[in-house]
């Protein structure tokens, strides 16, 4: 069944000149924060690539879907993609439970999905391409640069769900390793029957909106210094957690908040003069200084200027990491199709799979990894006034290594 979609696909693709990509985000909920951004930057890619002339010389028809912050239908949508449309990729997903609700769906039809949005690991599968930052690319370097910084305590917080909970799980591990006691890792610990930590950290609903008593908490642990917060909040929640961290008096001096799922596009949203200080660690800001990023934003925000879709706004936009890896996506997948000479997924995998399929992006150069992750340059950078980021340490062609184990080992 799974090899008879994809010659379907590859069928349907050579018989007129467009080929169909799936484009499946969260258009509306409470991870609209994020998702739209990545909607209109993969139309944007689209545009730019067909302005180009295409892939083999067909023009890429974005077909969009809403997933609507509603993971059983982010599965229907992946299936609607794969059968009805039959999309020879698919562009999507933010959270780490959309992704694991599309991905048997994707291996039951041999569709290929291109992820873009930093996650746990602990997951490969040959259908999905994994441009997102693995905990190495970004967790791992975080906590390694707090501790080179003197920090001894980190306080653990994070939404109720796979990607927060099996990443912190990751960090405790890796806090132990370097030295750092349990008690100076907040947020709380549950084990189970034989002792084994089954979860570290402190988890909220998606948008939980009263921070309160966490923000005591956090308040309470960090009275003796030397204590930082590891934030894997996602969506709209973060906005009343900035604002309650702020309201109660808490700096970045006091105590610093590294966020991993909060870029430039949520500042938006964001009181950014009261975070001045708190971090960022991604493969990208929008403030390297590059032409490759002073072009990709220069024609992004033409392009806004120019675009007649429907409901995206055009005022105030900006660029961020998984806009990029989006981006980059695209292209990485480009390459492939060309590579292959072929739209067929099992083709398209052998060539980015190959070794020597990269792009040089707005983030610098990503290249496509054998265990369908990218190698990638990482950047640490610290929040200003204006809702941007001033990148303090650049880490270049840091391996996209999914496993914990691996991870280790390589530590």
């Amino acid at each position: 069944m799974a090899v008879g979609l994809a010659s379907g696909i590859s069928a349907v693709s050579a018989a007129d000149d467009t080929v169909k990509v799936g484009v499946l985000h969260s258009l509306s909920g409470t991870m609209a924060i994020s998702e739209t951004s990545l909607r209109d930057v993969l139309l944007f890619t689209f545009d730019e690539i067909n302005a180009a002339g295409g892939v083999l010389g067909k023009k890429i028809e974005p077909v969009v879907v809403d997933g609507a912050s509603d993971w059983p239908l982010f599965a229907e949508k992946a299936e609607q993609l794969l059968v009805q449309d039959k999309a020879a990729v698919t562009f999507g997903c933010w959270t780490s439970v959309s992704r694991k609700s599309v991905l048997p769906v994707f291996e039951k039809y041999n569709g290929l999905l291109f992820y873009p949005v930093q996650y746990e690991g602990e997951e490969m599968s040959k259908n999905i391409f994994y441009t997102a930052e693995a905990v190495g690319q970004q967790a791992i370097p975080a906590v390694d640069f707090l501790l080179e910084e003197g920090y001894k305590k980190f306080y653990l917080i994070g939404t109720d769900y796979v990607y927060p909970q099996t990443t912190n799980i990751v960090l405790f591990e890796y806090l132990l390793s370097k030295g750092i006691s349990v008690e100076n890792i907040g947020g709380g610990l549950r084990k189970d029957s034989e002792g084994k930590v089954i979860s570290a950290g402190n988890y909220t609903p998606f948008g939980h909106a009263d921070f309160q008593q966490i923000v005591a908490d956090i308040k309470k642990f960090s009275a003796s210094g030397e204590a930082c917060v590891i934030n894997t909040i996602n969506g709209d929640a973060n906005v009343p957690f900035f604002k309650e961290f702020a309201s109660s008096g808490l700096t970045s001096d006091d105590c610093p908040v590294v966020s991993f799922s909060l870029s430039e596009d949520e500042f938006r949203a964001l009181p950014a003069k009261d975070l001045v200080g708190h971090l960022g660690c991604w493969t990208y800001f929008m403030s390297i200084e590059s032409a490759a990023n002073k072009k990709f934003i220069a024609d992004f925000n033409t392009w806004l200027g120019k675009t007649d879709v429907p409901g995206i706004v055009k005022e105030n936009r900006v660029t961020c990491s998984p806009m990029v890896l989006s981006y980059d996506g695209v292209y990485i997948w480009k390459a492939a199709v060309e590579k292959a000479g072929s739209f067929d997924v099992d083709k398209v995998r052998e060539a980015l799979l190959s070794g020597d399929v990269s792009f040089d992006g707005p983030g610098g150069t990503v290249t496509a990894q054998k265990n369908h992750h990218l190698t990638k340059t990482v950047y640490i950078g610290e929040t200003l006034e204006t809702g941007q980021f001033s990148i303090i340490k650049t880490l270049p062609d840091v391996y996209g290594e999914p496993f914990l184990k691996g991870t280790f080992e390589k530590k």
